[in-house]
């Protein structure tokens, strides 16, 4: 029984934000349990190359990966009719899709780290329409869906600054250079666990539940000074690895997770605790 339970197989499930540290990794633990995965990315450059990779790996019977825009409804409303129209449903959507200022090796040069008061405004609806619209805008999509097949399950992807203040602190490496986490990830992030739990009261006589996975500090080739500063701050004294994402995720897309709608689950290694 508790092996049923946890499975996922043949479950169709939906990531958005797909070709993201996040999004890959879930996409593939996803297909390792034997599901049926919808990779949609943002950048329709990236389709074949994850493709290719995920055909080296996987059946590519049990993948569609296609590119999403999540601030078009009809790119979406597309998405949804390519993932019914290979997989015939759609049981589980993981609403991943973000605009995050990530301090990586990889982003950190592109911040905008203005003070408040001085933050682009344009930079902050960017990130609402994104963040906030391109959620809800999916989640109407695939909830039409799912009111036709009688039920499903949606996975929204929030973040600890969804719950708290960041703590600017972690980004003052003691160099002199003024460092902020901008606004606009927290300001549009905030909404995702109130806008959980509407749709997982709205729907919750219609067999489809809602909750939130609120992810920290995801060790992404970070630096030095940066992994310093973090691992002093967090209570178990290091970031978070990649692998350590995908338990959480595998069981709120299972029947094991049955019963719960409405919550957010917190990864973070106590990070909200203090």
């Amino acid at each position: 029984m508790s092996e049923e339970i946890l499975s996922l197989q043949g479950k169709v499930i939906l990531v958005t934000g797909a070709f993201g540290l996040i999004g890959r990794e879930i996409c593939r633990s996803y297909l390792r349990c034997g599901a049926r995965v919808v990779v949609a990315g943002h950048n329709p450059d990236l389709v074949s190359s994850v493709e290719s990779e995920l055909a080296a790996l996987f059946n590519k019977d049990d993948f569609l990966v296609c590119a999403l825009e999540v601030r078009s409804r009809e790119s979406i409303d597309a998405t949804v009719t390519r993932s019914v129209e290979k997989f015939g449903r759609i049981d589980v959507l993981v609403n991943n899709a973000a605009i995050d200022a990530k301090f990586d090796q990889y982003n950190k040069d592109k911040i905008d780290s203005s003070r408040f008061e001085n933050y682009p405004i344009g930079l902050i609806r960017d990130s609402i329409e994104v963040n906030l619209i391109g959620a809800v805008q999916v989640a109407q999509s695939v909830c039409r869906q799912m009111l036709v097949q009688g039920g499903g399950n949606i996975i929204n992807v929030a973040s600890t600054y969804a719950l708290i203040s960041p703590n600017q602190q972690l980004y003052d490496f003691g160099d002199g250079v003024a460092r902020f986490k901008p606004v606009d990830y927290v300001v549009s992030k905030s909404f995702l666990p109130n806008f959980t739990r509407y749709l997982a009261t709205f729907y919750a006589r219609d067999n489809i539940r809602c909750n939130a996975i609120a992810p920290h500090g995801i060790f992404d080739g970070h630096d030095e000074m940066f992994l310093n500063n973090f691992n002093k701050l967090s209570p178990v004294g290091r970031m978070c690895e990649i692998s350590e994402v995908a338990g959480p995720f595998l069981f709120m897309a299972s029947d094991a997770s049955s019963y719960m709608t409405g919550a957010v689950v917190v990864v973070d290694g106590g990070w909200t605790a203090c």
